[in-house]
């Protein structure tokens, strides 16, 4: 289900977050580049539905019920809400709402972590290649 090349894809993303978190006062830059990557985040769970073995991992080899599998998964829905009160912040500071830039600051240091700890748990995730 999960492999390296996945992870290294959500590893240069989270670099990209990164670059974006210090680069927030190139005001389009920063919306461009954090709009694309909410974008990737959220379509990134279909593209592993539509072209990863996940029934055989997680049903055939009884991998649903694992501890790691459901921290990976609530650390990602995690990370959707913290997208979803981060966009509003962010609209709040287009709108000149008081307060709403240090919400926005806050909540962007939560979602590395959060981010961080998915890519962590999906990395423990990675199937070892059975070809070897």
């Amino acid at each position: 289900m999960f492999t390296a090349e996945t992870v290294i894809f959500v590893a240069v993303t989270y670099v990209l977050m990164i670059v974006a978190f210090f680069m927030s006062r190139y005001r389009t830059f920063h919306i461009a580049l954090m709009s694309s990557l909410v974008v990737v985040d959220f379509l990134f769970p279909i593209y592993l539905y539509l072209n990863k073995e996940w029934w055989r991992r997680l049903v055939e080899q009884g991998e649903l019920l694992s501890f790691m599998v459901w921290m990976h998964l609530l650390l990602v829905i995690t990370l959707y809400v913290l997208y979803v009160v981060q966009i509003s912040a962010a609209r709040g500071i287009l709108r000149d709402r008081d307060g709403a830039r240090g919400e926005h600051k806050t909540q962007a240091k939560g979602i590395l972590i959060i981010k961080g700890l998915v890519l962590l748990s999906g990395a423990f995730l990675v199937e070892p290649d059975s070809s070897v």
